[in-house]
């Protein structure tokens, strides 16, 4: 009997070699057809960040095995340890769902497994296991509960392992089950060896079946953990013994490329969701870089850019698509989610991302660029300086996001055709122009075009179709699935990062019309300082100027060099007024400064033409001339009804020749207003300050009451002056010193 069983098990060594070797020479001889896979490991414990990569890789793998017509396969490297029955399930059911009908599922163990992750191996197509290595005690020495032993079966039951039968599942499951190897007769008078339960041997024999040997493989009472190597002597449970990875890609020939692993991240997910809706703008851009930023700073692995719009900036969709590409995949995953549609600029920013998931009827694509006409109003086929270049761009972003370059130049370009293209050696399906098969004839068979590629036409597809042309994942239908897709758990918030009212606020304060109503407040308010000292104008006046590039600096418009000219101007200009006599070269150089960074500071000049910046440049000049007019007719009302106007007749002395504007409005004191309203003074005149000069004011020089300023100091309500110098109605005085005895 021992003779026999050794020889039994080397005939049967003889047959696995020989199986082994006619599957790696069939693929050898058929390269055309060869296989493709990945690997992956299974680490402990298994949880939902596990499950969503296992199942993005497999159904990756699944659709490039229907386009290309090939067999892939997908080795788990499964490595002890224990994980919840329920994370486990859900992964073994999707393993062997046909979502993936395409993907050969094969289990490599390394080393001995046990437990929970023992169920995997049992769920995959074949299981192979370092010859030292021993598998199953599901259980761990206890009896499975009904429900999880009822599971197994079921898998089992689905005969995807040959090798796998309820025995032996129902022997790993429970100590308390045996194990036989059972040599009998079937129909022809071949003999067969079957694995079976003590029952099963039983129900054979009632049923008459001719037993030619039994040896038990596992006893009553001892854990159903088989070793590799006798397992694969026995023909059961194990498809090859393998020592590493290298002879495993072997056993299927398969490309050392297959052991190039995803990258994998043991942190649990943080997740943040944020909003790219409506046109793709400066404001726009800007809001997503600064929630970009910050979740990234609060720790967040996980990005999700619920994308829906038409487009925008060109300049602005760049930004995005770079600012996301350049984020390392292994520490920040990105998910470009696309429920309506990312067209233009939109899909631009869509294809940066590691990830595109699409509403099976949405839509990506139509990446065309225009531009303005020079009527304005209306738009047209930009030029080629700027199309060839985005082209590029295009090319690039697609490389490194391993997609097909033709597919999205196809966007951008109406002429470009695609085609279908199959590598003559490997089989791989993708997608090229006919320019990039022809450069490469040996290694490319041109297929069919793609016909949303048409001549005249920019690349346009839903998201069934993306899957299809290898620029998106499969198609999710909610959120809820996008959160299994990639382990997102039901705890974890998806609540998206909108723009805020601050983000509208500077949105309205960068148009056009906000700049100008800005400015416009802002000059008048410092025109009501200057002819009422009371300080709350200047204040309200460098607050409105604080918003204006507060606005633009959010915008992306305005920089520190802006700030730093509008500062300098006001320096300069406060220096002529207050200091320097006369009003010459800083005064000019001040105002020249001030307006030059107002400008600057409405757009970026990025990316414009010569002749396109001095268009932007005379646009900003026409809204702060209509800001300047506006300001001198503000003025001349000011001066004509500013001592009656509600309010402001209460912060200032109501001159002579005027009357109150109500009974509680100061007057001067009637001993002051018997003279006329204004005249000449000359060089030397005494007279006393009327109201305080910081430095602009009122005075009364004998029956004169006229505008003044102070030659630089402050000088108080009641203060004899000195007129030092007179250039047409400005009047500069100076306090008299204390020796001088003058009459008034």
């Amino acid at each position: 009997m021992r003779y026999d069983r050794r020889n039994l098990f080397l005939l049967m060594g003889i047959l696995l070699t020989t199986v082994r070797f006619g599957i790696a020479q069939e693929n050898a001889d058929n390269p055309a057809k060869k296989r493709f896979g990945r690997f992956v490991t299974i680490t402990s414990p298994i949880d939902d960040q596990m499950v969503s990569e296992v199942t993005n890789l497999a159904l990756k793998l699944q659709s490039q095995a229907e386009r290309e017509d090939r067999e892939a396969i997908l080795l788990l490297e499964i490595e002890p340890g224990s994980s919840r029955f329920g994370q486990v399930s859900d992964l073994a059911r999707f393993l062997t769902s046909a979502e993936v009908s395409r993907v050969k599922t094969v289990a490599w163990l390394p080393r001995t497994i046990d437990g929970t992750h023992a169920i995997l191996a049992l769920a995959c197509h074949d299981i192979i296991m370092d010859p030292n290595a021993s598998l199953g005690d599901i259980g761990r020495g206890a009896a499975l509960p009904d429900e999880e032993r009822d599971f197994i079966l079921t898998i089992v039951d689905r005969r995807r392992n040959s090798r796998l039968s309820r025995a032996i599942a129902r022997a790993m499951m429970s100590p308390a089950a045996s194990l036989l190897r059972v040599s009998m007769e079937v129909a022809g008078g071949r003999k067969e060896t079957r694995y079976l339960a003590e029952d099963e041997l039983r129900r054979e024999q009632d049923n008459g079946a001719v037993i030619s040997s039994t040896e038990t493989v596992k006893e009553i009472g001892s854990p159903g953990l088989f070793n590799a190597t006798d397992a694969e002597a026995g023909g059961y449970l194990v498809a090859a013994t393998c020592r590493n990875r290298r002879e495993v890609l072997a056993l299927y020939s398969l490309p050392l490329e297959a052991m190039r692993e995803q990258s994998s991240r043991t942190d649990p997910v943080k997740v943040r969701l944020i909003e790219i809706h409506d046109m793709i703008e400066p404001i726009l851009g800007d809001f997503v870089l600064r929630e970009m930023r910050k979740a990234i700073s609060e720790g967040a692995n996980l990005l999700i850019f619920d994308i829906d719009s038409p487009g925008g900036f060109l300049d602005t969709s760049e930004e995005l698509a770079l600012a996301i590409s350049d984020l390392d995949p292994r520490k920040v995953t990105t998910v470009a989610w696309i429920r309506k549609g990312a067209i233009s600029g939109a899909a631009v920013t869509a294809l940066s991302c590691d990830h595109i998931v699409m509403h099976p009827e949405a839509k990506i694509g139509d990446a065309g660029v225009i531009q303005e006409t020079a009527e304005g109003g209306a738009f047209e086929r930009a030029e080629e300086k700027i199309i060839s270049p985005f082209l590029q761009f295009m090319a690039d972003l697609a490389k490194r996001k391993n997609r097909p370059p033709a597919i999205l130049q196809a966007m951008v370009d109406r002429n470009l055709t695609v085609f279908q293209a199959t590598n003559k050696q490997t089989g791989q399906v993708t997608y090229m122009s006919e320019f990039e098969i022809k450069a490469a004839p040996d290694e490319w068979t041109q297929g069919n075009l793609v016909p949303e590629s048409r001549e005249g036409l920019l690349l346009t597809v839903n998201g069934n179709r993306a899957n299809e042309l290898g620029i998106a994942d499969p198609p999710c239908s909610d959120l809820d699935e996008l959160r299994l897709r990639f382990g997102i758990s039901e705890t974890e918030p998806l609540v998206p990062k909108a723009r805020t009212w601050v983000d509208s606020l500077v949105w309205v304060l960068n148009t056009q019309f906000g700049g100008f109503l800005l400015i416009t407040l802002a000059i008048i308010c410092i025109y009501i300082e200057l002819h009422l000292p009371t300080g709350f104008f200047g204040i309200l006046a460098v607050v409105l100027f604080s918003l204006f590039f507060w606005s633009r600096f959010l915008g992306g418009t305005a920089g520190a060099l802006e700030l730093v000219l509008f500062l300098l101007g006001i320096g300069l200009l406060s220096l002529e007024i207050f200091i320097i006599p006369g009003f010459g070269v800083f005064g000019v150089s001040g105002i020249l400064l001030m307006l030059g960074s107002l400008v600057m500071a409405s757009h970026t000049f990025a990316g414009m033409t010569a002749g396109e910046g001095f268009e932007e440049s005379l646009g900003s000049l026409g809204s702060l001339a209509g800001a300047l007019a506006t300001v001198v007719l503000v003025a001349i009302v000011l001066n004509r009804f500013l001592p009656s106007i509600p309010f402001l007749n209460k912060l200032i002395l109501t001159p002579p020749g005027y009357a109150a504007s109500g009974p509680g409005a100061p007057m001067l004191n009637p001993s002051l207003a018997t003279g006329t309203v204004t005249g000449p003074v000359l060089v030397g005149e005494i007279g006393r300050a009327s109201s305080a000069l910081r430095p602009a004011g009122k005075g009364m020089f004998g029956d004169k009451f006229i505008d003044i300023v102070s030659d630089g100091g402050f000088i108080d309500h009641g203060t004899e002056i000195e007129v030092i110098r007179v250039a047409g109605n400005r009047v500069v005085v100076r306090p008299l010193s204390s020796g001088t005895d003058q009459p008034v």
